[in-house]
């Protein structure tokens, strides 16, 4: 039998972000036989998804990380690596702007196929001069890496035009953050269940899944929570995630006086059951791509409460309410609290698959693409 083709993907770190969780998505229903993951990451430490890679029998290749002060040591790094991984026909960055130096260097070794794949759209006002600065090394590096790029891979419009410019829109090509939606199936008896094992049988429980950084908006998210306590005492916060400004939203719940209607949750594996749980999704977040928690919770058919900042092609079902990122916190509470009543629940499996977002066809897709340019 064959090996199966090696596809090389790009990240910083394999932890639980989406698009770290995305690409795990389509790895676990890829059929491993024909293609296989590799992974070049960009730090020391193991990431989450790290023990599982490697018991699907992909490889982690570790480089320095892609500081100015880095720059020639690491593309000497990755001239090296390319000498020796002669293996690699087509190579698939996730790292935005940052794929430039591994595409560019590639290119050089004969790599027939880069894949750059926007998973965001930072649209927000850099306010100090150190952010402008690295606004202007990312416009920089946003428009060198696109000579070197393939194909323009997005999650959505607004990520591609943000990487690659809308004058590019015809090159686009629409990679659905596809989820394994069976998993997030609405089961009234097993939420009933789990709200019983967790103690919040008796609580309005609010969930917020993301990671601890300024996009998603944690300082806001707890002034709204305040606001919703005022109105239900009853009310749970339930954060999933971890993150640079973790202890910082900690110290903040406190200085509140909320902290202990607030549960840090961390990195988890079971977010299915954490979204079964809970009665209102929140996502006040600056800026999105295609966010896929937010499919995730559209999946599960909780009521999904979002800033204006997220992409209208991330309403997936008729489940999300918009709400303006400038409303007061009060606003975003009352919203949130139309559903502290209780609401019909319903399994969305088929909206989500109906609208392309369920992993198998996906899967299939992405598939075929690989072994077509490594073929070709």
């Amino acid at each position: 039998m064959s090996e199966p083709v090696r596809i090389l993907n790009l990240f910083t770190i394999m932890d639980r972000g989406g698009a770290e969780t995305m690409v795990m998505n389509y790895y676990r229903n890829i059929d491993r036989s024909k293609v296989q993951f590799d992974f070049m990451v960009h730090r020391e430490e193991r990431g989450a998804y790290d023990d599982e890679i490697e018991s699907l029998g992909g490889r982690i290749y570790r480089m320095r990380p892609i500081y100015p002060r880095n720059f020639i040591a690491y593309d000497r790094d990755l001239e090296r690596f390319f000498d020796e991984h002669t293996e690699y026909r087509v190579i698939h960055s996730h790292m935005s702007e940052l794929g430039y130096f591994a595409f560019r260097q590639a290119k050089k070794h004969g790599v027939g196929c880069t894949v750059c794949h926007a998973h965001n759209a930072p649209h927000f006002k850099s306010e100090t001069a150190l952010e402008r600065a690295k606004d202007l090394m990312r416009s920089y590096f946003k428009r060198s890496i696109r000579k070197y790029t393939d194909h323009m891979f997005i999650c959505g419009y607004d990520a591609g035009d943000w990487l690659f410019g809308k004058r590019n829109r015809k090159n686009f090509v629409m990679m659905n953050n596809a989820i394994d939606a069976a998993r997030f199936n609405w089961d009234a008896v097993r939420a009933q269940k789990l709200r019983h094992d967790s103690a919040l049988e008796n609580s309005f429980v609010i969930v917020h899944v993301g990671r601890f950084n300024a996009q998603k908006n944690h300082t806001f998210l707890l002034d709204i929570f305040k606001s919703i306590l005022s109105y239900r005492r009853d009310a749970v916060l339930l954060l999933v995630g971890t993150g640079e400004l973790e202890d910082r939203i900690k110290k903040k719940a406190e200085m509140l006086g909320i902290d202990d209607r607030i549960r840090f949750m961390g990195t988890r594996s079971d977010v299915n059951d954490i979204l079964l749980l809970s009665d209102v999704f929140v996502f006040p977040s600056l800026y999105e791509g295609l966010p896929v928690t937010l499919v995730e919770a559209q999946a599960s058919g909780i009521r999904c409460v979002i800033s204006d900042a997220v992409p209208g092609d991330c309403l997936i079902t008729g489940n999300v309410d918009v709400v303006r990122l400038e409303a007061s916190a009060d606003e975003w509470a009352q919203r949130v609290c139309r559903y502290a009543n209780g609401y019909e629940r319903h399994n969305m499996y088929n909206v989500i698959k109906d609208r392309g977002f369920d992993i198998k066809e996906n899967a299939k897709w992405l598939e075929d693409f690989y072994l077509n340019e490594h073929f070709k």
